[in-house]
């Protein structure tokens, strides 16, 4: 009988250590070192104004469907760009309800950018993202966008597209991917313009 209350202690004693060490000391470090050297990243990389609101992240999408705002890419996030309920529709290549969605938005975007039914658009422009929350477009996707927001601005193109060049990210470490155009940035500097 004192063996096992032996065993019990030393069992009781090394989770209450584990405890301590993996649900407090372990995460604090962490915090610690990502405060450190990471802080931006750590907080969400949040863009706040100069009054110190708060407009978004630069990692995530938000809904733009003015004329005088770049639109991100669509979004099966919930309903539109919806951060709980992030993720893909897991919709397939034979799915006709993708095809017929992709349909409706290829005519969407055309019409709304002024394209004739032969151009092509952007897959981006009407695809979305594996979270749905994706907050780059393609410089294409953005270059066709330009004249619609120019008129409804009544901005030059060329300005718009100093602006587009101000907000592309480009590829991941240097040579991982394309550069993209974070949406939420260039609308938060064409708001600038006045």
């Amino acid at each position: 009988m004192k063996a096992l209350f032996s065993e019990i202690r030393g069992a009781v004693f090394a989770t209450l250590i584990l405890a301590i060490v993996c649900c407090g000391l372990y995460p604090l470090v962490v915090f610690g070192i990502s405060q450190a050297l990471f802080r931006d990243k750590a907080n969400g990389s949040l863009i706040v104004d100069q009054d110190g609101t708060v407009r978004g992240s630069k990692l995530l999408a938000q809904g733009f469907t003015a004329d005088k705002y770049f639109h991100p890419r669509p979004s099966a996030a919930g309903n539109g760009y919806d951060a709980a309920n992030s993720g893909g529709s897991n919709l397939g290549p034979t799915s006709q309800k993708l095809n017929d969605a992709i349909k409706d938005r290829v005519d969407s975007y055309r019409k709304e950018n002024g394209l004739k039914e032969t151009d092509p658009v952007p897959a981006d422009a009407v695809t979305t993202s594996g979270s749905g929350l994706d907050p780059h477009i393609s410089l294409h996707n953005a270059e066709l966008q330009t004249p619609r927001v120019a008129k409804a601005r009544a901005v030059s193109e060329e300005k718009l597209r100093e602006l587009i060049q101000q907000n592309t990210d480009g590829p991941d470490l240097g040579i991982l991917g394309d550069p993209g155009v974070n949406v939420l940035r260039l609308n938060l500097a064409l708001d600038q313009l006045r």
